[in-house]
């Protein structure tokens, strides 16, 4: 099967070569953090490291990590590396456990991000003749910012969606023939059950391809949206601390997201000692990013569980690989006693015959925990005759007992009674005081 590359170049690189891209980078970017970002060179000044200790890119590990506090301390201009006179743009993440983090971008940083972005969709199998619907958020999220510039680079048609208005979705889908969407999995899966319901099978969706991120999804699910939209379905991974969407993306082989490793070096860290672990291991993802101007951060901590590998991959790309995130080390729940990730749940739940909309309500009365799993029935199975009801939480709950080894209430509910979020879906709601 033929390979297309956006930067064929950078993409199929000897090792070696893109080894020697990095060092070049790093050295001139822990120069251009240190003269410009006061707060990080205090970092470095603390842990008595000076730029000319860094000479290639093995030396990175002499850097001080940087994560999420960091940036919360320092909002909104203390990591800041350009005048705001060559800044064009600001994302932001949603602020939902804590103070925003403000990401800024210059011109070039823009054009960076759309080349990577770029790559994942050609890596997807598009290309200029292809009409590509972007239903990620716009605004101050990364999403349809990122996708949408993607699109322009390769010269496909875009359709601007964003998020939501499922109906109007649909009929610009069906009458403009789109071939590629990219949004949530969650709100892919929402559009597909649509879809369905409205009588469309696969055969009638133009669709080919989708590229799906910005919140946890499983094999299980993955498979359900390429049958249900008669797609091949492509994950991306990003972060607004990194600069958004594009950051990993996935090929034809669907084993791991390639690393746009010539602008976001990747490591995997120990997450309790912050030892540097060999490729393969297990741990936390670590992220550098070599070129990045008005917002470069060094060594930020993702708290992404996840593995690196350098097998060689049947598409031709040299880059790096890391597997889906296997959890991270902030969102994972400890209830009584047991690690708990909701990814585990939307497992059973998949296996058992259920559509991944779902709340995990967590809760603690008179010191012990509360476990609650609100699970939607599927309109063929829904029924209002409790004995059956109680027959199917009962299994329902047994079935998470023997993957978590604890034992929820499940309470099953109406066809699209949990609300669905076009932008990231909630999935836990833990009202203990853990702090």
């Amino acid at each position: 099967m033929a390979q297309n590359y956006y930067q064929k170049e950078i993409e199929t690189m000897p090792v070696e070569d893109l080894k020697k891209l990095q060092s070049e980078k790093i050295v001139k970017q822990v120069k251009h953090v240190y003269e410009n970002v006061a707060y990080y060179r205090n970092l470095m000044d603390e842990k008595g490291v000076k730029p000319e200790d860094i000479q290639s890119i093995d030396d990175l590990h002499k850097l001080p990590f940087i994560s999420k506090a960091d940036l919360r301390d320092a909002y909104p201009y203390g990591l800041l590396a350009k005048p705001l006179n060559e800044c064009v743009r600001i994302h932001s993440t949603s602020g939902t456990t804590g103070r925003r983090v403000v990401a800024f971008y210059t011109q070039n940083d823009v054009d960076l991000w759309e080349d990577c972005c770029a790559r994942a969709i050609v890596a997807a199998g598009c290309d200029e003749k292809d009409v590509c619907q972007v239903a990620y958020g716009y605004g101050l999220f990364t999403g349809g910012a990122g996708l949408h510039g993607g699109s322009h680079k390769v010269g496909s048609l875009t359709l601007p969606m964003s998020s939501g208005n499922t109906d109007r979705q649909i009929q610009f889908m069906m009458d403009l023939n789109a071939t590629l969407i990219c949004c949530t999995p969650s709100y892919a899966a929402y559009i597909g059950e649509t879809l369905k319901e409205q009588g469309y099978k696969p055969e009638d969706i133009p669709l080919k391809a989708g590229i799906f991120g910005a919140e946890p999804w499983t094999e299980e699910m993955r498979r359900g949206i390429e049958e249900t939209l008669g797609i091949k379905a492509y994950d991306i991974y990003g972060l607004t601390e990194t600069s958004g969407p594009g950051v990993a993306f996935e090929c034809c082989e669907q084993t791991g997201m390639h690393v746009n490793e010539d602008h976001f070096y990747p490591e995997i860290i120990d997450p309790d000692t912050g030892e540097v672990l060999p490729e393969g291991e297990k741990g936390e993802l670590v992220f550098t990013a070599l070129d990045k101007e008005a917002f470069p951060l060094l060594r930020y901590r993702t708290r992404d569980i996840c593995v690196l590998s350098r097998k060689k991959c049947s598409c031709g790309r040299t880059l790096i690989k890391m597997a889906k995130p296997m959890g991270r080390t902030d969102d994972m729940l400890i209830i009584r006693g047991v690690n708990v990730f909701p990814s585990q749940i939307e497992t059973v739940l998949l296996n058992e015959g259920y559509q991944p909309n779902y709340q995990i309500v967590v809760g603690r009365v008179n010191n012990t925990d509360t476990f609650d799993v609100n699970v939607e029935m599927n309109p063929e199975q829904f029924t209002d005759i409790v004995s059956d009801v109680l027959a199917m939480e009962k299994s329902l709950a047994n079935a998470m007992k023997t993957m978590l080894g604890i034992n929820p209430t499940v309470h099953l509910v109406a066809p699209k009674s949990i609300a669905r979020s076009e932008g990231k879906a909630v999935r836990v709601i833990d009202t203990r005081k853990l702090v």
